[in-house]
Order: C-alpha cells, then structure tokens, then sequence
C-alpha cells in the first residue's frame, strides 16, 4: 500500500476517534462552541484528505457529516440526543468507507451502501432538506458565476481578446486566429470593441486598434482555448474565462488535487483554473507592484483576482487547499511511522547486545584486567541506557484504550436502559505496545460484565438510597514494577453465598470446603461458571471470565476481584510493564541461578541461625515486628545442593503483601533478557520465563506473584492448623 494513504488511513482513524470523544462530550456539555469547532475540523480533514487519492464515497458522505456540523456551528440546528445519535453512526460509516474503499481497495455492497444512504438522508432531514452529496454548496457556485471577472451570461467561456498595435506588422492576421478558434468549437457571439480606434486622419493602417469579446461554446479546456493564440500570445492581452458550469468542477478538482505540490499556482494550473502563460504574467505583475511600492511581495493570489484571471472564491478554495496539504506535510514531518516489526527487531537486537554485553564484562572480570574491567563497565552502562530507549520506543499511554470505552458504556448502557456514567484515571500510564493491544478484549469483557451483572437498574438503585445514575471506573497505575488496571463499578457486588452455591452444585468445591473471600470471588474465573438468572447478548453463558483470566495469564499477569455486597466490585489486573527486557536481581541456589524482577525487591537480609533451625516447623520469620512468610527455592525447585553456612532472605512484595525467597548466594543487579518457556515448561508453577547469563547457562526467571501467594498460603495454613 501506498505510504501516504496508509498515513492518511492512520490519521483519518485517530480523527474518528476524536470526534467520537468530542460527541460524547457534547451530550452532557453541548454549549461548547471550541468542541464543535474541533469536530468540524476532523470531518473537513477527512473529507480534504480523501479528495487527494480520490476516495469519492468518503468525500461525498463526510460532506453532508460537515454540512450538518456546519449548521451547528451556525446556531440553525441545536445539539440533540438524535443529532449526536446521527452523527456517532456517521462515524461508524466513515470509519466503514475507510477500511473497505481507502485500505482494501474495495466498493461497498448493497446492503452497507443503503445503510450509510439512510444515515445519510437521516442527517439531511434532520437539517430540514435536502443537501446535495457533491463536495460543493450550491450557495458557493452562484457567488462564483457573479465574481472575479465580472458578470457572466450564459453558460459559455468568455474570451476578452485585445491585439497589440504592431500585431498586423509582425505578419499576424487577428481574424485567422478569431476564424481557427471556431475550429474547436461555436463562436456564439463577437463583439468588436473599438474605442481604441483614432480619429480617421491618425489612422496607421500597419496598426491594429481592435479588441475582441466572444462568447465561445466548446468542450475544450482552458489551455487548448489559449494554445489557439500561441504564435500571437507576446502581441495580444487574453483573458479566459470558464462557464459558471466550469467553476464548480474546477473548485471540486482543487479539492481532490493530488497534494503533490503546496505552491497556489500550481495548484490552480494542475485544476486547470490557470494556465502557465497566466500565471507567469501573475508573477511578472507581482515583482511590478512590489518594484512600484518598494514593499513585500502580494500574494499571488490577490494578484490573480486583481488581473480578473481567476475569481475570489476560487482562490478562497485553493488557498484552503494548500493549507491542508501543508498541514498534513508538518504532521508527517513531527513523526517517523515505523512498522512494528522492526521495532521488535530492534528490542531483539537490543536483547542480544545486553547478553554479549554480559558475557564481556565476564572475562572482563575474570581476567583481572582493571583498564579492559573499567572499558566494560562503560559499555555496559551505554548499553542499558540503548536498551531504556529502544523499550521507551514501544511504550505507549493506556489512555488510548481506556477512551474507546466511552462509546461502549454510552451504547451498551441504552441498550440495557440503565443510565450509566464513564470515570477515567491515570490514562497517561504508560505500558509495553504489544501488552495494550493484548488487554483490549479482557477489558472489554469486564467492562460490559459489569453493565450488565454488576451496576443495578435505577430504581433498584434508588431504593437501596444509591444514586440513581451508577458509575464505571477505569483506572491505571504503576505498582512494584507492573502496572495495575482496575474495572470497579459502585453496582450490587458479589454475593458470596450464590457463588459458593453455583460452585458446590456444578462439583468445582466440596460442600465442606474452607475459602477465603478472595478465592471464593476468583471462582467466576472457572471455565462456564455463571450466577446469572438469564441469558442476555452481553453476558450469561458462562463464557468469557475464564478466558478474560487465561488471556491476562499469558501476559505474565494476575487478576484478582475485592467486592463488597450492595457497594460494588473492583476487578485488579496486575501485568508486567514490558515483556522483553527488565531489570533483574541474581540470586543463587547450589550451582542453580534465579532472577528476581528487580522493581519487586525491597532488601535482602541474612537468615539467622535461630530462624534456620527454626525453619523445619515454620516459614516465616519476624522482620522488625513483621511476618514475613517465605519460600525456599531449593525446596520448592528440588535443587540437589547442600545448603552453605549461610543463607540469605530476598524480601519482595507484590500486591501489597510481602514474602522472602530463601537463597544461598546473592550475585547482584542483572540485565535480564526474558526468553520464553518451551510449551513444556508453560504450566511450571513458580518460573515465568528464562534468561541467558553471560557464561552462556540458563537462569530462570521467578514469578513472584506466584510465590508470593503460596508462600502467604503456606503461612496461612500453618496458622490455622495450629490453631
């Protein structure tokens, strides 16, 4: 595909989600003038956009959308929940036209040419008449056919013809030109204008004093009209002017100009508003008139008007077309559009840099060399800053996702007949892009499940003394080195015991069974569990929460749930800023070698000889007065290794809690490509990925929400087995 239409694609896209906002907006804030203003803004970019590569049926919708918001901002249609209703399935429809006729290539068929015809004809009664489809305002062709070069009768071209005095001197008979022009079409009238002519004794008969008007019928264009005078064109002042027929189609090709050059000139010549003689003449009076007045320069298009060659209106247009082009070449020029592919090469590339960089400062080390040690530890620290940017590349704001929810909650709440409101925080968080992309349909699951389980009808609401309008929150914020995204609604909550009821009956629980309230909520996660009475088109087979929590798992990431019965739920997604290359802590164990995310490590303190004899009966030891529950990776990864003298306590918290890994030896802050598991190892409890050390070996990557959690579990069960 061509790169400038994929650019335009990209653009019109992010234009569509602008003006989806900014109709969002205008229900509850409909005064704003600046937001309408920017919204018009949008259609017209799309529209002029679309007229460079020619996409007609994106020109031709978008331009009764720019009617209707031209209206608007005239004061003569008022905002309404039916007019911002219109214009959202107006956006669909360009975003429709976009992806079929811009990026495939492709016509639509019947059935969704009648559907945007009928959002069309919707919009133009909305307006109170009909709006002509074509890119150009009846109101702005009869201004046209009245301007510029004076008044114009029929629908014909008008030549002025003015011969110079020695015209006749030079060989050149006026009347054989007057006699070819009507080779090329109908001379439908000629008037001689004689008020040159002197009186009859100062007569020069080598002289010519004659002018010319005509009215000319032809199919032919500007420049073959002119190239009829091409060997008498340095004797003679001709002025074409176009039918009023001709003028709209020249304002619609200016607006459909290929956008290949920003100079007004040629814009009006590649339209054939102008022609090249026309315009070097424009350009011969405009040094004149800047050598007479001794100033700047005048416009060329004022200059063009002035000499009556081209008419106001014309120019207006040309000069609006120029400013598109030229703001679209300073939007190109702000950014470098990479494919994602080779931003992934990159972060690879990085990746291998970061182990070779590893394996250096080993010999490095190992050599003794203090010179080759101190140049290494240069390289490796320009290293990590190479591999900080190259991640920087692919971090992207979550804000992005969390807007497209606007449209989704206003749909989805009509749909229910709950009257819904949308809050987000943190939408600048920034995240890895392959993560953002990944989370869209797990978000969009919790989201319409909470519209539709969670937040209560209105008069539910208002007879628990809730506010009948119930809200949706989507926030996002850094914690331990992840990010966390909450779904929370302020609707009915969870109820404990139906939960536990639905799980007993369908054998995933003994009736028996202990639970805490967190894993009694993390039961919806089972595959088909559902506690709703009825089946609806959003929710209630017993689909999508599994898969919502297998999809945020293969992120490297949890999901938890708090709820409060009658207040609300708050679903937690916990997922890992980047999926390439952190920052990790080495520990030891025998001869095997562990990472711990770095941004999860608090400190590390030596076990004591007390705790360790203490071990055999417990997992915890007290820290400053603190529980600290904790796991021994040689036990729980059976490494076969006599334990050392000593031992050493890796303190590390994760969602709030804190746990310790119990390691022999601590080998320091690692660079830490992530590699991923074989399908093997996928389901290994513990172990998130792996990594290559600078000897070439293996060091696995420690999950620490995992074993944050069975470490606290293990604790737990130790306290109530000895209660």
């Amino acid at each position: 595909m061509d790169q400038a239409l994929q650019t335009y694609i990209e653009e019109s896209r992010g234009l569509l989600d602008e003006m989806e906002s900014i109709l969002l907006r205008l229900e509850s804030e409909p005064q704003d003038e600046e937001t309408v203003n920017a919204m018009f803004r949008a259609a017209h970019t799309i529209k002029g956009s679309a007229g460079l590569f020619g996409l007609d049926a994106i020109v031709a919708f978008t331009h009764v959308v720019e009617n209707a918001l031209d209206e608007v901002r005239e004061d003569a249609l008022a905002i309404s929940g039916e007019l911002v209703e219109l214009l959202l399935k107006c956006c669909d429809h360009i975003g429709l036209l976009i992806t079929v006729v811009a990026e495939a290539g492709e016509t639509l068929d019947l059935e969704q040419a009648a559907a945007g015809e009928a959002i069309a004809a919707a919009l133009r009664s909305l307006m109170g008449g009909a709006v002509s489809d074509i890119a150009i305002p009846a109101v702005q062709e009869a201004r046209l056919d009245t301007s510029g070069g004076g008044p114009i009768e029929g629908d014909y071209w008008h030549i002025s013809l003015g011969f110079g005095p020695d015209v006749l001197r030079n060989g050149m008979d006026p009347i054989s030109f007057i006699r070819y022009l009507s080779t090329i079409g109908d001379i439908v009238s000629l008037r001689v204008d004689d008020s040159e002519l002197p009186e009859l004794n100062a007569i020069d008969p080598e002289s010519c004093y004659l002018s010319f008007s005509i009215e000319f019928k032809s199919e032919a264009d500007k420049k073959t009209i002119e190239d009829t005078f091409e060997f008498v064109r340095e004797d003679c002042r001709l002025r074409i002017f176009p039918p009023p027929s001709h003028l709209a189609a020249f304002v619609e090709r200016l607006e459909h100009a290929s956008g290949n050059t920003d100079m007004l000139g040629q814009l009006l010549i590649e339209a054939g508003i102008l022609t090249s003689n026309e315009l070097e003449d424009a350009l011969a009076a405009q040094e004149s008139t800047m050598a007479a007045s001794g100033g700047a320069k005048p416009p060329i298009g004022e200059v063009l008007v002035k000499e009556g060659v081209v008419q106001k209106e014309v120019v207006d247009v040309a000069l609006e077309k120029q400013r598109q082009i030229r703001d679209h070449k300073t939007q190109e020029a702000k950014f470098i559009r990479v494919s994602a592919e080779k931003l992934d090469e990159l972060i690879n590339l990085v990746g291998e840099l970061v182990i070779a960089g590893a394996g250096a400062s080993l010999l490095a080390h190992r050599s003794g060399d203090v010179a080759l040690h101190e140049s290494t530890s240069v390289v490796s620290g320009l290293v990590e800053e190479i591999r900080d940017g190259a991640l920087k590349l692919r971090m992207v704001e979550i804000g992005e996702t969390f807007n497209r929810f606007q449209r989704v909650v206003r749909d989805v709440s009509k749909e229910l007949g709950k009257d819904i409101g949308l809050e987000i925080g943190g939408a600048e968080t920034e995240l890895d892009k392959t993560v953002v992309e990944k989370i869209g349909d797990p978000l969009m699951h919790l989201v319409r499940n909470a519209m539709d389980h969670g937040i209560e009808p209105a008069e539910a609401r208002m007879a628990a003394s809730k506010p009948a309008k119930g809200t949706l929150r989507l926030n996002a914020y850094h914690d331990s080195g992840s990010i966390v995204i909450e779904v929370a609604d302020d609707g009915g909550g969870l109820k404990k015991e139906r939960i536990l009821k639905k799980a007993i009956e369908r054998g995933i629980i003994s009736p028996g069974q202990s639970l805490s309230d967190s894993e009694i909520y993390n039961l919806i996660f089972e595959a088909g569990f559902s506690t709703a009475d009825q089946v609806t088109n959003l929710s209630g087979r017993g689909v999508g929460m599994d898969v919502v929590k297998r999809n945020i798992q293969a992120l490297r990431g949890t999901v938890d749930i708090e709820s409060m019965e009658g207040n609300g739920t708050t679903v937690r997604i916990r997922l890992p800023l980047t999926l390439a290359i952190i920052d990790g802590f080495l520990v030891g164990v025998g001869k095997s070698a562990f990472v711990v995310p770095l941004d999860m490590v608090l400190e590390c303190i030596e076990l004591s000889d007390a705790d360790r004899k203490a071990a055999d009966t417990r997992n915890y030891v007290n820290l400053r007065g603190e529980v600290l529950p904790f796991v021994r990776l040689r036990d729980q990864f059976e490494v076969n290794a006599v334990a050392g003298k000593r031992e050493n306590i890796v303190v590390v918290q994760y969602g709030g809690q804190k746990a310790g890994f119990v390691v022999d030896e601590l080998m320091g802050e690692f660079q830490t490509v992530i590699k991923p598991l074989g399908s093997v190892f996928r389901h290994l409890r513990g172990i998130s990925g792996s990594t290559i050390l600078g000897t070439g070996e293996v060091a696995l990557i420690l999950d620490v929400p995992a074993l944050v959690q069975l470490g606290v579990a293990r604790d737990e069960q130790m306290v109530m087995h000895g209660a």
